[in-house]
């Protein structure tokens, strides 16, 4: 009988050091396992590029390619939104996209409701958003694609559902008005920022000023035609300038970059290589 419990004890002890071999050496092949889909989503930023008024994903071509050709990324996709707020992912890129930017196109392009703006922008955005669960972004707009960004974080900035900006881009911004519709445009800032006249949007917009998310770097981009304007033909470089007063308290990083020339024309700013340089460096440091 003792020798039979012998073999059952020794069976017993085999089995238990075989079973915590296993159990280590499960161990260590788990730890080896790369970072799940989720972690890698958390460490990609997403670039969204937004037109401005009356026009189309065609102002964001030569930007977008002189990123692709700078080595920043192979992924873009285009993002068409409807006149219903509905947004179209029109092709597919990898989920393992580096660096990946989306073109957004309103095709309701002439609509001046900025809530309404937002609310295309924030459509584009989800659906990305749905489809690829980015964690991280970075946003761009030009003149008027600006107020979808403003208004975008106005409106919908405290949504969990909303990807963390990282990083702003505005080129030629009229956050204070127009030359041809705004007296303000061509108000003092002072040493602040802050316009001594304001318009009805600049005046919402302070809003901002609570509303803007922390930790946030942000260049602004405004060209000069070096006239005697000051101004980039459609709006004036105070206009373009008063955004800082807007996120001053809560930024990062602000950064003002001022174009001069005939190249600093409002609608040639998105054609331009020296914005190019400049945006590619200080979204991708390429």
């Amino acid at each position: 009988m003792k020798t039979i419990l012998k073999i059952f004890y020794c069976i017993v002890a085999c089995l238990t050091l075989t079973a915590c071999s296993s159990t280590k050496k499960a161990e260590k092949s788990a730890s080896s396992v790369p970072a799940t889909n989720t972690k890698q989503a958390d460490k990609r930023v997403v670039t969204f590029f937004f037109h401005g008024w009356g026009s189309s994903i065609n102002a964001e071509k030569q930007m977008v390619n002189a990123a692709k050709q700078a080595g920043v990324t192979k992924d873009v996709l285009t993002v068409i939104v409807d006149s219903n707020g509905v947004a179209h992912i029109q092709n597919a890129i990898s989920k393992q996209a580096k660096n990946p930017i989306v073109k957004v196109g309103y095709l309701d392009n002439e609509n001046t409701n900025y809530h309404t703006d937002a609310k295309y922008a924030y459509a584009a955005i989800m659906a990305v958003q749905k489809q690829y669960h980015y964690k991280k972004m970075n946003l761009v707009g030009h003149s008027m694609g600006n107020m979808s960004i403003m208004y975008l974080l106005m409106d919908y900035g405290k949504r969990k559902s909303l990807p963390k900006l990282e990083k702003q881009v505005d080129i030629a911004g009229h956050f204070n008005g127009i030359i041809a519709y705004d007296k303000t445009s061509y108000t003092t800032l002072n040493h602040d920022g802050k316009p001594e006249q304001m318009n009805n949007i600049y005046k919402e917009l302070l809003k901002m000023r609570s509303l803007y998310p922390k930790g946030v770097s942000v260049l602004n981009i405004y060209g000069n035609l070096n006239d005697g304007s000051n101004s980039d033909g459609i709006v004036s470089n105070v206009s373009s300038r008063s955004l800082k007063y807007l996120i001053a308290p809560h930024v990062k990083s602000y950064t003002e970059k001022e174009i001069l020339g005939k190249m600093g024309q409002h609608s040639k700013l998105h054609e331009n290589k020296q914005v190019d340089q400049v945006l590619i460096k200080f979204l991708w440091n390429k």
